[in-house]
């Protein structure tokens, strides 16, 4: 027999030297690191412009500032903000999307649908003692961004979750579930007035001492239990 190796029989299936490599389902894409570092950038530069914002005001900060604190090239900014009226609104954005999980949660906390509704309101008049809210949400986006585009994204955070709120509160009160969506749009409408309100007050804790007794008074009326 044959004892050079060049005549023995060597098997090929299942003797591959190379490493094993799972291969991943047709189809599926590998994460896209450059989107995801993109969107990192995009989320520091909003946090970074959020509290010099809060802190200074819309007015007094500048790109410069907003680059140096940062520590990027004016390229990278505009790549994703085309403007610094731009990077307030994404500012704002962050705001009312913040300020809407903490109504939330203060609701969840309530017992029944008409206290979760009480809460909520008294919740967000709370926060405009917050320094965030009050110079970024109810004085520089209004006064920057525009009245019609402020309320476009107030309306948009706040009323579906003001509706999905009141409509079983309305059923505990006995209310007619036609007057849910108006009963919404006026309590929203009343609730954004009265923070402004406090926002300017030369007394913000008298001003919203004086605004929670108003709401507990307005849902008092509206939301009271048939006898």
């Amino acid at each position: 027999m044959p004892t050079d190796s060049r005549y023995l029989y060597k098997p090929t299936v299942g003797l591959s030297t190379e490493p094993h490599v799972l291969k991943k389902p047709a189809g599926e894409r590998p994460p896209d690191r450059r989107l995801e570092r993109g969107l990192e950038t995009r989320r520091a530069i909003v946090e970074t412009a959020t509290r010099l914002f809060a802190e200074y005001g819309y007015a007094a900060v500048s790109i410069e500032a907003v680059l140096a604190a940062c520590q990027i090239s004016r390229g990278a900014l505009y790549h994703h903000f085309q403007s610094k009226e731009a990077l307030l609104e994404a500012a704002f954005e962050a705001v009312e999307i913040d300020v809407t999980n903490k109504v939330l949660s203060r609701a969840a906390s309530a017992s029944g649908a008409i206290e979760a509704v009480r809460a909520g309101c008294e919740a967000f008049l709370d926060l405009t003692q917050d320094r965030v809210v009050r110079q970024i949400m109810l004085t520089d986006a209004p006064s920057v961004l525009g009245w019609e585009k402020w309320r476009e994204t107030d309306e948009r955070h706040a009323f579906g979750l003001m509706k999905a709120a009141l409509e079983p509160a309305a059923k505990e009160a006995g209310l007619p579930a036609a007057l849910v969506d108006a009963f919404a749009h006026m309590l929203l409408a009343s609730l954004s007035e009265i923070a402004l309100m406090i926002a300017q007050a030369d007394d913000p804790t008298v001003a919203l001492e004086n605004g929670r007794r108003a709401v507990r008074e307005l849902l008092a009326r509206i939301l009271t239990r048939p006898a």
